[in-house]
């Protein structure tokens, strides 16, 4: 029996908005009983400069979650505690090793509930993390987008965020037009099935427009000093002081180590849902394709053991089934391979391929640009303040000066530190970065009908690309001077000076002792 085409609504999402939930994410639990919580979000980015977070987390009530009214305080709450279990672990010259029980309780309760672990995943600080402006106006409009909670109170962090919210919302029409190229391949209709993969690559195009918009508002060195260290799990980090993990409590008193991958695009369920529909298969990252391996007929690759595919266990429970659901029914690669002599529909089916593949060159890039190169030069920062302590310490009268810019003290704590030291940079998932990135990138292509896959860029493939629009110019800064709105439409920056949420606080670049892999 042929398995039926899912549905959208039975999974709770949305021809409009996909993955992302049918009305804005509730921005503050409405019942006093929990201001607690929201008071320390409110007050997250200075308790995290001032480090004294933890006491204020230590300090707070252990709240029960009957007083949450649907579905969206529900999300709202474990946004909340998300941010701070992760500000808790994070934000000290050391990690944190045991959350205490009047955060972590809760939070493995909501876990349960939306079968999804119980750190600041994606959907914590992606998904559910915005409100629009006018809500009549479209969710993939970044002037009319806002974050709700951050952990350092930048424009940058909350730029950061909401491109990624901004993709899901413009990627979302993608859906139900490649669901209706499913059922038109089952019944053999080429020419749907042609215009939705058409479709599809255009849209797909214009996501990668969205995503090399990242650096209109978020600094590399901010996202790397900055942002990227409160993102990190507590798997895979042993030389980042958690060698078992992070310690959970429920309300009975029984305490469990835990080890979790931390926030990570690869969480994106919508990603995932152009790899079903598409055909592509990844494996292990070094793992190479199998070229003696059978084709199944009418549905997707089989999942294997991989970091993608582990991702999935870190999305929302319905959004995963989706995912399950649509593996069972994507036919578009066998339809396209049973019908290679239609040149139109396998030259629309490799322009699919391409568009998606050129997103993820842009991918790379922009971890080139905002994780690999901050990396090397805090690697070369290092060496420098090694050698000229070194001098120094051998003449104590030595007046010797250290470059401009660079002071004798201690090295970044946490990521810099830890990947100064390390071959291989990791993402916050606790994966390989570059070599992951760029398998992932390979075999996206690898499916191509009739030719070699290529990597070019859809434009030079036959996609056509929307004209891209001026950026605005960002305002020149000092390490020293990052006061900045979030506001995500706004470039100039504003005085420093704590005023909540939606303020701005100044900080050093290398303030704050934060750990990270």
């Amino acid at each position: 029996m042929i398995p039926p085409i899912p549905t959208l609504q039975e999974y709770g999402l949305s021809p409009n908005f996909g993955f992302l939930p049918n009305v804005d994410p509730v921005a503050r639990i409405s019942s006093p009983y929990y201001e607690p919580w929201e008071k320390v979000a409110d007050s997250l980015p200075e308790l995290i400069r001032t480090k004294t977070v933890r006491g204020v987390i230590d300090a707070l009530p252990m709240l029960s979650l009957y007083h949450l009214e649907g579905e969206g305080e529900r999300r709202r709450a474990y946004v909340v505690l998300g941010f701070l279990t992760h500000a808790y672990v994070w934000a000290g010259d050391e990690p944190a090793e045991c959350l205490p029980a009047t955060i972590s309780a809760p939070l493995l309760e909501l876990s349960d509930h939306f079968e999804i672990p119980p750190v600041a995943t994606y959907a914590t600080v992606c998904l559910w993390n915005y409100h629009s402006l006018n809500p009549h106006q479209r969710k993939d409009l970044l002037s009319n987008l806002r974050t709700i909670t951050t952990f350092t109170g930048t424009h940058d962090e909350s730029w950061f965020y909401l491109i990624s919210v901004a993709i899901e919302a413009r990627g979302a029409a993608s859906i139900p037009i490649m669901l209706r190229a499913i059922a038109a391949a089952r019944e053999n209709d080429a020419d749907t099935v042609i215009r939705a993969l058409t479709m599809f690559a255009d849209h797909i195009t214009d996501l990668g427009e969205l995503l090399d918009r990242m650096d209109e508002g978020c600094h590399p060195n901010v996202f790397y000093f900055q942002i990227r260290p409160f993102l990190a799990g507590s798997k895979n980090m042993e030389d980042s002081g958690l060698p078992r993990g992070v310690s959970y409590e429920d309300r009975a008193g029984n305490r469990s180590w835990q080890k979790y991958s931390g926030g990570s695009n690869a969480q994106s369920s919508l990603i995932q849902t152009f790899d079903i529909i598409l055909g592509v298969e990844h494996r292990q990252t070094g793992e190479r394709k199998n070229p003696s391996a059978e084709q199944l007929q009418g549905t997707a690759p089989p999942a294997q053991n991989n970091f993608i595919q582990n991702m999935r266990s870190y999305m929302p429970g319905s959004h995963r089934r989706f995912l399950e659901h649509l593996t069972t029914v994507a036919n578009i690669k066998d339809y396209a391979n049973a019908h290679a002599d239609n040149l139109a529909l396998t030259a629309a089916y490799n322009n699919a391929l391409r568009a998606l593949a050129h997103f993820r060159t842009i991918h790379v890039q922009m971890v080139t640009r905002y994780i690999i190169l901050p990396s090397s030069a805090e690697k070369k920062r290092i060496a420098a303040l090694a050698a000229a302590s070194s001098t120094i310490g051998a003449n104590n009268n030595n007046k010797q000066r250290l470059p401009q810019g660079m002071a004798l003290d201690e090295p970044r704590q946490g990521l810099a530190r830890d990947e100064a030291s390390r071959k291989g940079l990791k993402g916050t998932g606790g994966t390989q970065l570059i070599p992951f990135l760029k398998q992932a990138r390979d075999e996206t292509t690898e499916p191509a009908i009739g030719e070699a896959p290529s990597l070019a860029p859809p434009s030079a493939a036959g996609v056509k690309r929307p004209q891209r629009v001026a950026r605005p110019q960002r305002v020149a800064r000092t390490p020293t001077d990052f006061a900045r709105s979030c506001n995500v439409n706004e470039f100039e920056d504003l005085n420093p000076g704590f005023v909540g949420l939606a303020g701005a606080w100044s900080a050093a670049d290398d303030a704050g002792g934060l750990c990270h892999s």
